[in-house]
């Protein structure tokens, strides 16, 4: 996908977010984050919209914190989240494409980058709004959720701060059903997780099921669509792979 597709992306799931947590309410459970609410939802993902959109404005090429949360609450606090939301989306569309600024994981530019993160940031946390809602969830198209799959697993869980390891060697394959060669193997061990595209050698474990579905179950939002040989390594990840703030 190109970085304005992902733009497009961000700015969609970005209206289905608000309008979905304002017709739950704030005081409405997450049922996909348990210790949320939707007012902390809404807090969260409007602090990370404005914190990416001050890389890329004001050109921070070392790590920059967040302005942190805001004691806001109800139509407020829906507003505030709208108008971050915005500026992220036009700050996105007006960079210039060779844009320098610090970002934590590999992609073809700093822009692209930011505008990858923010639209998968977005459209898991709108699936977070619409569980507090209640109700049929909105789609996930198949190629967001494909590029989901490899930022998840190339970009986060590549990293030394992956949590998902194993003191014995195991391979969990990941398969999306309804995509051609769209297959992932995932090398477990006492390292970071080495994941390779394709069907390479015997897997101890299979995850599979249309590519949306294993998009969100593999960022814990939905179970796991259909799992085949040794169910403890699909639990493993499930136990050790939340990605955190901070």
């Amino acid at each position: 996908m190109e970085t304005a597709e992902f733009v497009k992306v961000l700015d969609r799931e970005g209206r289905l977010l608000a309008a979905a947590a304002e017709e739950a309410g704030a005081e409405a459970d997450v049922p996909c984050c348990p210790d949320w609410q939707v007012r902390d939802l809404l807090r969260h993902t409007g602090m990370v919209h404005r914190w990416a959109a001050a890389f890329v404005v004001d050109g921070h090429t070392a790590y920059h914190p967040d302005d942190g949360l805001p004691d806001l609450d109800g139509a407020e606090l829906v507003g505030w989240f709208r108008e971050g939301h915005q500026h992220l989306v036009d700050s996105l569309s007006s960079a210039a494409p060779d844009v320098r600024c610090w970002h934590f994981l590999p992609a073809p530019s700093p822009l692209a980058f930011w505008a990858r993160r923010q639209a998968h940031e977005t459209t898991v946390h709108r699936i977070d709004a619409e569980s507090a809602r209640g109700g049929t969830p909105t789609g996930i198209d198949q190629d967001v959720a494909l590029d989901g799959i490899d930022e998840l697993l190339g970009g986060f869980h590549a990293r030394n701060r992956s949590r998902v390891r194993s003191e014995e060697p195991r391979v969990l394959r990941l398969r999306a059903t309804d995509a051609d060669d769209a297959v992932w193997t995932v090398r477990l061990s006492t390292e970071a997780p080495v994941t390779e595209r394709g069907a390479a050698g015997k897997a101890d474990c299979e995850v599979s099921g249309p590519a949306a579905r294993l998009y969100l179950s593999l960022w814990n939002r939905a179970p796991f669509p259909e799992v085949t040989g040794d169910a403890a390594v699909a639990a493993l990840w499930r136990e050790k792979s939340a990605v955190t703030w901070g």
